[in-house]
Formats: structure tokens, sequence, C-alpha cells
């Protein structure tokens, strides 16, 4: 018996701790606005999406302004499957024709998103659901590549609607479907989307949930993990190919997004339960933030 009081003993002293632990964070970044990338592993495996789900309306409790963004890789191609469209990838873009794109939107706009605010609005969050064309949030215009139909870029944001409704309470659930200044609508990749926004809205932090431990030395072992560096480490590690394949995106992204004003941008693995909260309100995090040079500590 008394051992079992002893567990119970350090179960609590462990509580009490990370809560105590977190309270500088709390202190430090409430009323800020944190954007989410949310996509990977995390997306897929329903127990990791609750607790995906269930930081987000944390965070909103203890004063943060969490706004997501989200793509829905895996269930585009489920529905693709379904209606017998194969999917065509090239340079790591997915090739959007006319009835691709159409599928990309409704699975987007109509399933995931919808699915990811009734989760947030069950967990006690109030969630509200976007795409780029809600309010001219996004205005896209066509990626510079050749052949890959209705693949689109940035072109401009308008940040009004996120406003309001950040200030209102809610919680922005954006999805990476916009249009251009004719209607056209473009599939935009969700990592470029939460950059653009993060700067947009001059957010605290961008953190992209991923497949990845965060940016290692040695891809092939987890320890060699770079918890932080500045722009300019990251850019090395792209030139000298530390950093290569499908992280180079993502490290640029974060990149472009600090140096248009973003004060940290961060590269966790969404494979861990939590993992957002362990980045954010703990004091060693689990992945690597990038920061602009002048933050460095």
């Amino acid at each position: 018996m008394s051992n079992e009081s002893e567990y119970v003993r350090k179960a609590e002293a462990t509580r009490v701790r990370v809560l105590s632990e977190a309270l500088p964070y709390i202190q430090q970044f409430a009323g800020r606005t944190v954007v989410v990338k949310y996509g990977g592993a995390a997306m897929k495996d329903s127990s990791l999406k609750e607790k995906v789900i269930r930081d987000v309306v944390f965070m909103a409790c203890v004063g943060l302004r969490p706004v997501v963004v989200h793509g829905g890789g895996p269930e585009i191609n489920t529905w693709l499957d379904k209606l017998g469209i194969e999917p065509q990838f090239k340079n790591g873009l997915r090739v959007t024709d006319a009835a691709t794109m159409d599928v990309v939107e409704m699975v987007l706009v109509g399933r995931v998103n919808k699915e990811l605010v009734a989760l947030i609005n069950q967990a006690g969050g109030s969630a509200v659901g976007l795409c780029g064309k809600d309010a001219n949030l996004i205005t896209a215009r066509p990626a510079d590549q050749e052949g890959v139909g209705f693949v689109g870029e940035v072109s401009n944001v308008n940040i009004q609607i996120l406003e309001s409704l950040v200030n209102s309470g809610h919680i922005p659930v954006v999805s990476s479907v916009a249009a251009d200044e004719t209607g056209q609508a473009y599939n935009i990749n969700a990592d470029t989307v939460a950059g653009e926004l993060a700067a947009a809205l001059g957010a605290e932090k961008m953190i992209l949930l991923t497949d990845t431990a965060g940016i290692l030395k040695d891809y092939k072992d987890i320890t060699t993990l770079i918890p932080k560096l500045d722009i300019g480490e990251a850019r090395k590690l792209i030139e000298t190919g530390i950093v290569s394949g499908g992280m180079i995106p993502k490290v640029n992204c974060c990149v472009r997004s600090l140096a248009q004003g973003v004060r940290a941008a961060h590269i966790i693995d969404g494979r861990i339960p939590h993992a957002l909260l362990l980045e954010i309100f703990t004091d060693a995090g689990i992945g690597s933030m990038i920061v602009a040079s002048d933050f460095r500590s």
C-alpha cells in the first residue's frame, strides 16, 4: 500500500512540476498568435488527432490565439481512388487537373475541414472553418512550375476575417484551397499557407507538425536533432545538403515566415502525443526551433 501511495505522490509531484514549468510560457505567450500547420501521421491516427485537438483547445484556454492550417493528402488520395482518378505528382507537387481540383476542394473544404472544426468544438473550443476563398482570405496565382495544373502560390493575404474571429475568441481552421482573381480554384501547399498567414498575422510562432523529429544533422540518427538554430544556420544546412528532400520546402517556409516578422518557427514530430504542448510549454521542447538572428539568445 505504501508503494502505491508513494507512486501517487510522485505522479502528483510530476504533475505539479509540469504545471509550474508551464507558467512562465503561458505568461509570455498570452494574447499571442500561434499558427499550427496540422498534417502527416497526426492527422491519420485517431488517438494522436484527439491529442492535437486537445492541445489546440488548451492553448486557447490559457490565452494563446491558435490558428490551424491543414492539408489532407491521404484522404484526397482515398477519394481519387474511389472515383477512379489516378494521383500524379511532379517534383513533390500534386498534379492537379480540373477533375482532381474538384476532389481536392470537396475533400479539404467539405470533409477534412469540417471534421476538425467539429472535433475542436466537441473538445470545448469554438472553431470556425474557412478556406482561402472566404472573405478573400487568400488570393492564389498559378505556381511557377509547368505541367502541374491548378497548383497555386499565395498571391495576397487579407487577414481581416481571421483577426475578427480570433478577437471574438474563435479558433480559425483554414484549408489550403484558394481562388485567383477570376474565381479559378487552386490547391496550395499547406505549409506555404501556414507561413504566409503567420507572417501576415505577425504571429509569435509558426509550428509545423511533421513525421520527423525535426532538423537532424544525420537524418538516420534521431540523437543528432538540432534543437535551436537561426536563419543563417538553416540556410547553410540546405546549401550543404544536410537538409534535403521534403525537408527543404519546410525549412524554406520557416525561413520566409521569420524574414517577414514571425518570432519563431518550429518543426516538430506530430507522432509524439501532445507534441504541441511539449514544444510550447516545456523548457526542453521536442523539435527544432528556428529563430531570426536578432532573437538568438
